[in-house]
């Protein structure tokens, strides 16, 4: 067990170190900019654009990644995080990356790389556990020692939950479905309340079962209520917490008027409103995408149409999260986490599957700019991410217009925003033939960067 104060002391020791350090070489470009993992990663990603003469600005980190064989110096943070890997924290997930490109970069070109620590923030209490959020930045120049790229980049350490398999607090407890219950419970999505009945001698029985009780027969049919009963018994639960309700509220065993019992909340009136014989009638509760409840209320209570969700429009993207595409793209981006290829590790890192690396994120947002703006030159991209986007998911990605030079990216999946990012455009002349060019830069700028660190 590790001291949590003597760890701390230590983070913040050699966190100051390295700041004080400045700016370094960073991670050698081992390949000179390259057709051939270009046509890697856009293939991989599914961009289709014209990246003969240049790479695709997002692209800018894939260049100094080590790959399989780590190299040192792979990141101005590597003792900070090595200290927090012999701490506990083993866990590793990117958060933030902000990229600014002063051109694009050419194929046959030659990069070098330089890197400075950022900071270190934490302990912090997150979705993924304890720990702390480490930054640091990097820069590419060419053989001319310009600058052409710089980036951000932000990582969370974090000591791994155990996946317990025990259901999320924040919603209610769903039921199991099975071949059963599956009627009932999709007449409920269409408003309807569903008694299952015999095929053979009609008799109706609630819970569904697979033998009528009467006849025996193993044929299955069901009717549709009217949705109107009276309460047959009932309880007010006070205690103890029940996920997705809040107490007071009122459990009832429901008499339909077609003879059999059902189970449900009764809402819209007080708990001791209710009472032994009251009227009540059926409403539906959509709870989500996938599961709507039938719930009661007093029968003289009007009954208000269900709130129509807002319909999001049409995605920009669409993109299947197959394990094929999340490990394709991770690999074409030179990640080998493997919380990107390897299933049973990234279990073990308190996550559910393997899920997409920010690299693949900011290419999509890149593709997705250049969708919505066809021959835009990108002069940034900054993303920011949510939830992961676990293979088995789909993401579906959505572009706005903010103004001339800026786009506002956000991609979606079952949990939730995956990525949401600012895409800022070089304000220049369209490029022919949609080829992105390559801006020369001011005079100016060039003895600025001349005479920036090395």
């Amino acid at each position: 067990m590790h001291d949590a104060t003597g760890v701390h002391d230590r983070l913040q020791a050699l966190a100051a170190e390295l700041a004080e350090v400045g700016e370094r070489a960073g991670a050698p470009c081992l390949d000179p900019v390259n057709g051939a993992m270009i046509r890697n990663w856009t293939q991989a990603l599914g961009d289709t654009g014209d990246w003969a003469e240049v790479a695709p600005p997002a692209m800018i980190q894939v260049w100094s990644m080590p790959g399989l064989v780590a190299q040192k110096g792979a990141s101005a943070a590597d003792e900070i995080l090595r200290l927090l890997n012999e701490s506990g924290y083993t866990g590793v997930v990117a958060t933030n990356c902000e990229q600014t490109y002063d051109r694009y970069v050419k194929v046959g070109e030659q990069l070098r790389s330089t890197m400075r620590f950022g900071e270190l923030v934490g302990p912090k209490k997150t979705a993924m556990g304890e720990g702390y959020f480490v930054t640091w930045y990097q820069s590419w120049y060419d053989e001319n020692d310009q600058r052409v790229a710089e980036m951000l980049f932000r990582v969370l350490k974090f000591q791994p939950r155990k996946r317990s398999g025990a259901k999320s607090k924040g919603g209610p407890i769903k039921p199991a479905i099975g071949l059963d219950t599956a009627f009932y419970w999709d007449g409920a999505k269409e408003g309807e309340l569903r008694i299952q009945c015999c095929a053979d001698c009609g008799a109706l029985r609630h819970p569904p079962g697979p033998m009528c009780p009467k006849c025996h027969s193993v044929k299955r049919d069901h009717v549709v209520a009217s949705g109107r009963g009276e309460v047959h018994s009932y309880v007010v639960h006070h205690h103890p917490p029940v996920p997705g309700k809040t107490p007071p509220y009122v459990v009832a065993v429901i008499d339909l008027d077609e003879g059999v019992r059902v189970v449900g909340n009764v809402n819209g009136c007080a708990p001791e409103d209710v009472s032994i014989g009251m009227p009540v009638q059926v409403v539906f509760e959509r709870v989500d995408d996938d599961l709507t409840l039938p719930q009661w209320i007093p029968a003289d209570a009007p009954v208000e149409a269900p709130e129509a969700a807002a319909e999001e429009p049409p995605a920009d993207l669409e993109i299947p999260l197959t394990p094929t595409f999340v490990i394709a793209t991770a690999l074409a981006t030179r990640d080998f986490t493997p919380v990107h290829h390897d299933t049973e590790l990234a279990r073990a890192q308190g996550t559910k599957d393997i899920f997409l690396n920010i690299l693949t994120s900011i290419g999509l947002v890149q593709r997705a700019a250049l969708q919505a703006e066809p021959g835009a030159v990108l002069e940034s991209i900054s993303v920011r991410l949510g939830v992961p986007a676990y293979a088995g998911d789909t993401l579906r990605v959505h572009t706005e217009r903010v103004d001339a030079t800026t786009l506002k990216v956000r991609g979606a999946v079952s949990l939730g925003d995956h990525v949401t990012a600012t895409v800022r455009i070089k304000e220049s002349e369209p490029p022919v033939g949609g080829r992105p060019p390559t801006p020369p830069a001011a005079p100016e700028e060039r003895l600025r960067r001349q005479g920036g660190a090395r």
